[in-house]
């Protein structure tokens, strides 16, 4: 079969294969593994030999093509894992090309995208390829000259000898060093950072090009021949099943070729049970569902609604908390105490929908017991795992191409599209192309999970925090968290207050919930910062100022390292959090005179090992109109920026995600049902709501972490405050359009 994408690949092995005098780099896994699958492709084989297993091939022109492993959904890393390796291959950068690798975690190991973990988890890998490969061509350059590989430096894709003051680029060394067997990856030298020049510097997205000339890139550009196009219709309750359907009139319509009900399985993650509309193109599919009559056994979601979830949070919150996450000194008496001020809030944030722009899709054909897919997939490894256990197809027969995506924030996680995809492609037996419409996007989310925070604080005489309790509310059974429901023990601010307690109860929900970027964090640090804003002003201090002193006076020490965990690093380290708020109070000139109506919050929140603090200045107009003027960001996110226009790109668009967010997105339910089903009642950020962003790191000398997601949560609490300035009103529920913000002079 030849296809867009297939084509692309099958010409780099074409050209790999015919291309004399090339090299081939392996996989990174460490260890004698590594050096003996490293070996297999660099020992004197011929190159026909040379399978797809490689990050890294040479030719003689002069070009290095380099594989992106992960896939890419605007975060970047398409060009972040390969300057890695280019810059320990030292080479130039606009020698480099990228290739988008399929999945194969045998060669390629973990492929997935997801919890800002990209640059932590491959910065010392995918370096060490390319100074494998590096080591290989001053080898080779070596044993030409007869002189020590110690005694060779490269630069730019040239070995040189000073001694003697040879030097050879790497394309007239490439045939020798074809021959030679490459180190193990954990004995390579790295390079010192004060050499790097790719790392560090600005590097346009390799994606960029086709993505703004309109090429195929994405999953819903897929096409393959004799491909038909599919729509699956669900119950608009959660878990709910079809029992019957109008089946012969839907075959009827013209252009419709398959009509059928698949029966699902319970996982409102997997194959949700369902009817099959497959036709010779989307719309006439769409079209065709328009007509179509279920008749649906709903379940006992359909007792589920928002109101609903309110009222047994309030019930809950009167009662005994079900069990304690953590528990410091005595908070009883910490309210109790003589000279104390107690505050008591409560605060609630709803479900979201994930909204990407490119709607969910999948590609796939099933043919000789073979399943071949192409999909957006930040987990197509998963995605492959849940096709294979649901339709009882052995792994290895199913062959995952990933695409670019148009949007994940934790969306593509989750890959019910694939799985309905290869269930239609396995019934009908040729290729199909799924599509959902936007109303199926919004309509069956893994959504945000909503919360309530039921909180008590006690600041003493000298302003000083000196208790806090917090009664969450959310979603699970027993000790279990709904997905992406919960919160724990160590956030913020435990270890900082010295009588604390964080108790929490939870209810039944039939509704799916998932990762959304910066999964918790976005709702928890919400309300967190909020209350402490609170707290602040019940202490009649500065709240930049009073967060500051929390932090400077962390009461309870950190814990041990759990076992197998990495340890105290893996929590909010308060020096690296006092820097970025001392920054971000330098850089957005934070206590200057604002005119009336106008005010600035500030909020910090550690999240996906990301220390981040932002100031937001907002001006809200006499009748209410809210507009976000600026904000400044401050985030610590270790020794190097790999690529700063992505960092800053991505740094910005988290804080137009999270601001998003708080102006008026929600999702209700009723009748087990989301109400909001497009973006007329769900709303995206437009352009003129969108605030210049001022981004700014600070550097540390900590290991580079990720950028997807910690800038996202601190933005929603500085609104919230910059609103109370402004206005005297206190915002403790989202989403702010469901606030009447108008004020009086």
């Amino acid at each position: 079969m030849t296809t867009m994408f297939r084509a692309d690949r099958r010409e780099f092995l074409r050209v790999s294969a015919i291309a004399g005098g090339g090299l081939l780099l392996g996989t990174y896994i460490e260890g004698a593994s590594a050096a003996e699958a490293f070996a297999s492709g660099t020992r004197g084989t011929a190159l026909a030999d040379f399978a797809p297993n490689a990050f890294i091939r040479m030719t003689p022109d002069g070009i290095v093509t380099i594989v992106g492993k992960n896939p890419e959904i605007g975060q970047g890393v398409k060009n972040m894992l390969p300057m890695l390796i280019a810059e320990e291959l030292d080479v130039e950068w606009k020698n480099v090309r990228v290739v988008q690798g399929d999945l194969d975690t045998t060669k390629f190991e973990a492929q997935f995208a997801g919890g800002s973990t990209a640059t932590p988890t491959n910065w010392l890998p995918m370096r060490r390829v390319g100074a494998a490969g590096r080591a290989v061509l001053v080898a080779a350059a070596a044993e030409t000259w007869g002189v020590p590989a110690s005694e060779c430096t490269t630069a730019a894709g040239v070995v040189h000898h000073r001694a003697s003051g040879k030097q050879a680029p790497y394309t007239e060394l490439l045939a020798r060093a074809a021959t030679m067997t490459a180190p193990a990856l954990n004995t390579v030298a790295l390079k010192d950072p004060k050499d790097f020049t790719i790392i560090g510097k600005t590097t346009r997205g390799v994606d960029v090009p086709a993505i703004v000339t309109g090429k195929p890139l994405f999953g819903i550009d897929v096409t393959v021949p004799g491909m038909l196009y599919a729509v699956y219709q669900k119950c608009p309750v959660f878990a709910g099943k079809a029992t019957s359907a109008n089946l012969d009139a839907i075959k009827a319509i013209p252009g419709v070729k398959h009509a059928f009900i698949l029966e699902g399985t319970s996982n409102l993650a997997g194959l949700v049970g369902g009817v099959a509309i497959v036709a010779d193109s989307w719309w006439t599919a769409q079209s065709a569902r328009k007509q179509l009559k279920v008749t649906w056994n709903e379940g006992a979601t359909a007792s589920q609604s928002s109101a609903g979830f309110q009222a047994q949070s309030e019930a809950l919150a009167a009662q005994a908390p079900q069990r304690s996450l953590r528990k410091d000194g005595d908070v009883a008496a910490a309210f109790g105490a003589a000279g104390v001020k107690v505050v008591k809030a409560a605060y609630y944030y709803p479900f979201i929908s994930h909204a990407t722009l490119e709607p969910q899709n999948c590609t796939a054909h099933w043919s000789n017991g073979k399943m071949e897919i192409w999909c957006p997939s930040q987990t197509p490894a998963g995605g492959r795992t849940l096709v294979a256990r649901t339709l009882g197809i052995p792994e290895e027969a199913i062959t995952v191409h990933l695409t670019r995506m148009g949007g994940g924030f934790g969306r593509r996680l989750y890959n019910e599209p694939m799985v309905e995809a290869a269930a239609i492609a396995k019934e009908v037996g040729v290729p199909v192309k799924l599509v959902w419409s936007r109303e199926d996007d919004m309509t069956y989310d893994q959504y945000r999970s909503a919360g309530w925070h039921y909180f008590t604080g006690a600041v003493d005489g000298s302003g000083k925090l000196v208790g806090w309790r917090d009664h969450f509310v959310s979603f699970g059974e027993g000790n279990n968290f709904a997905p992406s429901a919960g919160m724990g023990g160590a956030d913020f601010p435990a270890r900082f207050v010295p009588n604390f307690a964080l108790d929490a109860s939870v209810m039944p929900l039939g509704v799916p919930t998932g990762a959304l970027r910066a999964p918790g964090s976005n709702g928890i640090a919400y309300a967190v910062q909020s209350f402490i804003d609170e707290m602040a002003e019940a202490a009649g201090k500065d709240p930049l100022q009073f967060r500051i002193d929390i932090l400077s006076n962390q009461a309870v020490p950190d814990p041990a390292p759990a076992q197998g965990q990495q340890g105290p690093q893996n929590l909010l380290d308060a020096r690296r959090m006092i820097g970025v708020l001392e920054l971000v109070r330098e850089k957005s000139g934070w206590g200057k005179p604002l005119p009336k109506g106008t005010g600035m919050g500030v909020a910090f929140h550690y999240s996906h090992r990301g220390h981040f603090a932002e100031v937001v200045q907002a001006t809200v107009a006499k009748d209410g109109e809210l507009k976000v003027d600026k904000v400044w960001v401050a985030g610590d996110i270790g020794s190097v920026v790999i690529n700063p226009s992505n960092a800053e790109n991505q740094t910005q668009g988290a804080v137009i995600d999270g601001i998003a967010e708080a102006l008026g997105q929600e999702i209700t339910i009723e009748n087990g049902r989301a109400v909001q089903t497009n973006f007329n009642r769900f709303p995206l950020i437009r352009l003129r709501e969108s605030p210049p962003v001022e981004v700014h790191f600070r550097i540390t000398e900590f290991a580079p972490t990720g950028l997807g997601e910690p800038a996202l949560p601190p933005v929603v609490p500085a609104l919230c405050r910059a609103i109370k300035q402004a206005t005297g009103k206190r915002v403790r529920t989202l989403p702010l359009s469901k606030h009447d913000l108008s004020w009086k002079a």
